[in-house]
């Protein structure tokens, strides 16, 4: 009992040496993640809207943490300036032109400061100096995008829902195309015949290869003296013969083409009814006249015919007709 009395000192002892170690550790351990004991240096940020970062928040750059934000403070009437603490260690890797943003560590963390970009020509940045700012979307701003998207996707929705039913009703072209085999098979068809006609795209390629060939081949033989289209381009002579001769042809050209006026004139005018010939060609009761005027003709011939063989067997005339039947003999 009294060995314990005497050692209570020394376990008291113990464990507030325990205890101060422990906090020591504890304060180091924090110190380490707050950066507290890191030298550093302070740069600035002046946001219009800095979405809920507090003093302590983390700032990253290149998904490193390099600091934390030492200050929060308005700037002016409505924007915020923040002031970031950064290690010393990444001075060398942050330069003037490069740019801040709020972000979030996760998808619902803790807001943070996110440090990027950067041309490596520009000089680093120094201490106190401000970050050029990029406005972040805000969840709201997030939501309010979704929330469009969304009836932009149920309008989408719905048209796709019409087009459906009007396929499955068999109402347009596209819904005739899935439920006729017939068109089916006529696209088929097509298809084929456009697969033919592109092959015989390739062998009309191909030919016009080859002709164009023959024609460097032609034309290469046409600079060569000694035949006879060569001395037709070299001769001036014949050249001039050529030229009357091409006049000449050009003069009878002009004729035809005047003949063709002419009759196409004349064609025009057979086509409209202010003429006899087109009455005849155009009008058709004109031509329903004329039928009926050489049916009438046909029909008083046969009378005339009938009349003249009457008189024929006429007492009076038999006579006459008998006497000129036998002179005829």
């Amino acid at each position: 009992m009294t060995n314990l009395k005497n050692n209570r000192p020394v376990f008291v002892g113990i464990f507030i040496l325990l205890g101060l170690a422990i906090l020591i550790t504890f304060i180091f351990t924090l110190g380490g993640q707050k950066k507290t004991f890191v030298k550093s240096f302070t740069i600035n940020a002046v946001f219009n809207d800095i979405g809920g970062l507090i003093k302590g928040g983390n700032v990253w750059f290149s998904g490193v943490k390099i600091g934390t934000v030492k200050s929060i403070k308005f700037y002016g009437n409505t924007q915020v300036e923040v002031t970031m603490s950064i290690e010393n260690d990444v001075q060398t890797h942050i330069r003037k032109d490069a740019k801040a943003r709020i972000g979030s560590d996760g998808l619902i963390g803790n807001k943070i400061v996110i440090i990027y970009g950067g041309d490596s020509s520009k000089p680093q940045i120094e201490k106190n100096d401000f970050l050029i700012v990029e406005k972040a979307l805000s969840t709201d701003d997030m939501l309010a995008t979704l929330q469009a998207n969304n009836k932009n996707l149920l309008e989408v929705t719905k048209d796709f829902k019409s087009i459906t039913k009007k396929i499955d009703s068999g109402n347009g072209t596209l819904a005739s195309l899935l439920n006729d085999p017939s068109m089916a098979i006529n696209l088929k068809n097509t298809i084929d015949n456009l697969q033919a006609t592109m092959s015989n795209v390739k062998t009309a390629s191909v030919s016009s290869k080859n002709v164009l060939s023959n024609l460097q081949n032609f034309s290469g033989n046409l600079n060569k003296p000694g035949n006879s289209i060569n001395n037709l381009v070299t001769d001036t002579l014949m050249y001039d013969d050529i030229k009357g001769t091409l006049s000449q042809l050009e003069k009878a050209a002009a004729a035809v083409t005047k003949f063709t006026e002419n009759l196409k004139m004349v064609s025009e005018r057979l086509n409209k009814n202010d003429n006899a010939v087109g009455t005849l060609l155009n009008d058709s009761s004109a031509a329903n006249s004329i039928k009926v005027t050489l049916k009438n003709l046909e029909t008083s011939s046969q009378k005339l015919d009938a009349d003249l063989e009457a008189m024929q067997h006429n007492f009076l005339l038999r006579g006459f007709f008998r006497r000129k039947e036998k002179a005829n003999k």
